[in-house]
């Protein structure tokens, strides 16, 4: 069975949504924690997100989870009867 480009794409499209939840909280400062920010404002409200730079990391190492997945499948670590097998379903 090999990947169509429309599913290696969805697969790359979910992969990269975990991978940017994983990478949201690292680097960001609230406004209690830098001692300031606007009046009125939840203490707990980021400063600065540097959201490109989170953008841009995510999609490195998306890709490079996305690479070793194939290089997994290809060698056949990844294929329907090993992983049944390893849940324990009959395949």
């Amino acid at each position: 069975m090999a990947y169509t480009i429309s599913t290696a794409l969805a697969i790359y499209f979910v992969l990269w949504w975990i991978v940017l939840f994983v990478t949201l909280p690292f680097g960001v400062r609230s406004q209690h924690e830098d001692g300031g920010g606007p009046p009125g404002t939840d203490p707990g409200a980021p400063i600065a997100t540097r959201m490109g730079r989170k953008l841009i990391w995510t999609t490195v190492i998306a890709a490079v989870v996305y690479g070793i997945g194939m290089l997994a499948y290809r060698a056949g670590y990844l294929n329907i009867e090993r992983l049944s097998n390893l849940m324990g379903v009959a395949f």
